[in-house]
């Protein structure tokens, strides 16, 4: 529930009072918000965000390494699955506070809910992941490498792609306005990272799946996020105003620059491609934040959810 402040005043000619009307400004009954704003740490959870995007779309692309004999792009991309699965499960038990409490969310299974079948999702394809990697690293267990590959692979796109919609069941209004959009930004986000990543680790011969994923993310990540901005109406403010979008203008020049730099004339040079790769895996990092902090940025004012809320009920003619 929430007030605006109208003022008024009587008019000195003796015709009535005439009211003068400032701009809104919206204040919550006692004092108390709205929304209660997120409580999750930047660092865990965008960077568990960030970190699960990169596992998934690494393990596609070393999944095409590995078929196409690539050895060395598979070996890093699967190093790199495994490597940021891990980071992120560990960002996400760190917030959480205690293991247990991970492991409390497998007690059941509950489709209606993104935060259970997420922690399902993680907790099968991690061994997966971790099991590539290993064979790889070791040479051991050829065939069971490969089918974790494979396996890894298969569950990839929904581990790139499954924190959005976690993100837009929220009643957070920025993120929630976005549950159309913020799934493709993230699958473009996490393939430029997993390209920055293929970029940066192999060698120049072997990385040409690498920089045509690289332009793919790049294109899905710049198309989602414009329509993002354009579509949302005005939960899309947070995303062009402060720490926000200071992030999201960073994570478009630094995706695009990166792309750019991959596809370009230079892209066989050693130098190039990991600069190139620097810059993809930054602007992915800095898009995960931006929308972390866009969505804070909504919750913390009212207005975000107020107006929306009457337009709607306007339009369907109830005031």
């Amino acid at each position: 529930m929430t007030q605006s402040r109208t003022s008024g005043r009587r008019d000195r000619g003796g015709k009535g009072e005439r009211p003068v009307v400032p701009r809104a400004d919206f204040a919550s009954y006692y004092g108390r918000p709205v929304l209660n704003k997120p409580t999750w740490q930047p660092l865990d959870i965008a960077g568990y965000v960030f970190l699960g995007g990169l596992a998934g779309s690494s393990s596609l692309l070393a999944a095409g390494a590995h078929r196409t004999g690539r050895l060395r792009l598979a070996r890093a991309a699967k190093t790199g699955a495994s490597t940021a699965i891990t980071l992120s499960l560990g960002a996400l038990v760190h917030d959480l506070g205690r293991p247990a409490r991970f492991l409390h969310m497998l007690r059941v299974l509950k489709p209606t809910s993104p935060m259970n079948l997420g922690s399902w999702l993680l907790a099968g394809y991690a061994p997966l992941a971790v099991g590539a990697a290993l064979s790889e690293l070791t040479g051991r267990g050829r065939r069971a490498g490969a089918a974790a590959t494979a396996a890894a692979a298969a569950l990839g796109p929904a581990v790139t792609t499954y924190t959005a919609v976690l993100l837009s069941d929220t009643a957070v209004p920025s993120w929630h306005e976005g549950y159309r959009q913020l799934p493709f930004a993230f699958a473009g986000s996490g393939a430029a990272a997993a390209a920055g990543l293929g970029l940066l680790a192999a060698p120049v011969r072997e990385a040409g799946p690498a920089r045509r994923l690289a332009v793919l993310g790049a294109a899905l990540e710049a198309g989602a996020t414009h329509l993002l901005t354009r579509r949302t109406g005005l939960a899309a403010e947070p995303y062009r105003t402060g720490r926000a979008g200071v992030l999201m203008r960073a994570a478009q020049a630094l995706t695009a620059g990166g792309a750019l730099l991959a596809a370009g004339p230079g892209r066989r040079g050693r130098r190039t491609a990991a600069l190139a790769g620097a810059a993809l895996l930054a602007g992915s990092a800095a898009l995960r934040f931006g929308v972390f902090h866009a969505g804070v940025a909504s919750a913390e004012d009212p207005r975000y959810t107020v107006v929306p809320q009457r337009e709607r009920l306007r339009a369907r003619g109830l005031r």
